[in-house]
């Protein structure tokens, strides 16, 4: 079956302004198919035509649901600056086992040595590719394959930008040759919801974090559930406990997640704002998941409903790998 290209824009879809620089998304995505020598035949459909930073859950429920259809592998073609996100999510949702791969791109069409062909004719070879099926999603770059689950965008410019912290690529892509070295174990599935608006912000700590900040959040977005981004093995400044105590009071879900790249979460320290402490406040560890992972997680679960710290919990465990 022809492999279906779902275009959201993001720089693999862009070019430079002639008279301002910027860059922006300019390209059609059937014309950005048209520049890839020996891409052959895809299926277009185009989703947006925005940057990366300007996704949103309910784009990214679009997206997820178009993936899910049909009997084919799936290329997502996304903006690099939360295209780990989507693709998390479609990693989470789409039950399939034909494969969703993500295509981006870190130099626009108007530079020297753009790498958005080169990216998408791999990620077509990995979605039509038999041994990519049953590993879920994965996001191909720079001749890598990245598990969804891992994957991050550790710099901000360089065409290797893409890692998985703590665990490498799961496999190599180069024009004519898939190689697929590990295959991501357990994977967890939420259902699709029929929407996504129940808001779950993020909340990064810090230093001297002002008591009351927590409340202000939770009151300006009519919260559903918190994210807190903390430190080391999800440590929190002590002035965060009266915030995620109100939280809890309220009926919310909350998640700490931690800054670091790899080693996750862990109620190790006691003391204020320590791990044991906010665990004991009614905290739930986000495990290895940053926090906009943990985040979409949570809403997905909130929409499906039932056992939501139970069911996240279920997944830190299944999605922590080896």
């Amino acid at each position: 079956m022809t492999v279906r290209l779902i275009a959201t824009g993001g720089t693999i879809a862009s070019l430079a302004d002639p008279e301002t620089g910027a860059v922006r998304p300019a390209v059609s995505a059937d014309d950005l198919v048209a520049t890839v020598p020996g891409l052959g035949a895809l299926e277009v459909e185009e989703v947006a035509h925005v940057n990366g930073w300007n996704m949103t859950p309910a784009t990214m429920l679009e997206v997820a649901r178009r993936a899910s259809a049909g009997g084919a592998g799936v290329v997502v073609t996304h903006g690099t600056d939360t295209v780990e996100e989507t693709a998390f999510f479609c990693d989470l949702t789409v039950a399939s086992d034909e494969p969703v791969v993500f295509a981006a791109a870190m130099r626009s069409g108007s530079e020297i040595a753009a790498d958005g062909p080169r990216n998408l004719l791999c990620a077509a070879q990995v979605a039509e590719s038999p041994a990519a099926r049953g590993i879920g999603t994965v996001l191909v770059l720079n001749d890598e394959i990245h598990a969804a689950r891992w994957a991050r965008k550790q710099d901000s410019s360089r065409v290797s930008a893409f890692v998985s912290p703590g665990h490498g690529p799961i496999g190599t892509v180069v024009p004519g040759s898939v190689r697929i070295v590990m295959r991501p174990p357990g994977r967890f599935h939420v259902p699709l919801p029929d929407a996504l608006d129940r808001p779950v912000p993020v909340v990064q700590t810090y230093t001297g974090m002002e008591e009351g900040l927590i409340e202000a959040v939770l009151d300006a977005t009519d919260a559903a559930g918190l994210v807190l981004e903390g430190t080391g093995l999800g440590n929190v400044p002590g002035t965060a406990e009266q915030g995620i105590a109100a939280a809890v009071a309220r009926g919310l879900p909350v998640v700490v997640a931690t800054r670091v790249p790899t080693g996750g979460t862990g109620a190790v320290y006691g003391g204020p704002g320590g791990g044991v402490t906010v665990r004991d406040l009614g905290a739930i560890g986000a495990g290895a998941l940053p926090a906009a992972k943990a985040r979409l997680l949570l809403m997905l679960l909130l929409a499906d409903g039932g056992d939501v710290r139970g069911r996240f919990e279920d997944a830190v465990d299944t999605l922590a790998g080896w």
